[in-house]
């Protein structure tokens, strides 16, 4: 129960460090997409989407800012599942420069158009 100031300051301490634990927050992460999702959809529309990745990835994965660049002036309307999940999993394994992504992985065709385009970026 958080009756007072200092009680409520502990009690974030405590929550930021269930944030910081990986598996907590892959747990949270999950969670997130069938809490914002309408109920009777299967998806996530985009802009639920990218409001709730700012939210869990915004300060955390620098490629964040770019990632939801590239989905702002994507073909996209919804974000699956399994896409959503992917999305983590590439944040927390692919090097920001790119270099360790695998085109030939089982990433998404969404994370592959992501690479393409920032890497085209990158050129220009």
């Amino acid at each position: 129960m958080c009756d007072s100031t200092e009680r409520l300051r502990n009690s974030l301490d405590y929550l930021r460090s269930v944030l910081n634990d990986s598996t907590s927050f892959k747990l949270i992460y999950r969670y997130a997409f069938d809490f914002a999702r309408e109920k009777d959809q299967r998806s996530l529309d985009l802009n639920t989407a990218k409001c709730m990745l700012g939210l869990l990835l915004g300060k955390t994965w620098p490629l964040f800012p770019v990632f939801n660049q590239f989905l702002e002036q994507s073909k996209y309307k919804v974000i699956n599942k399994d896409q959503w999940c992917n999305v983590l999993e590439f944040s927390r394994t692919i090097n920001l420069d790119l270099s360790n992504y695998d085109e030939d992985g089982a990433w998404p065709v969404l994370l592959d158009e992501f690479v393409e385009w920032y890497k085209e970026r990158q050129m220009s």
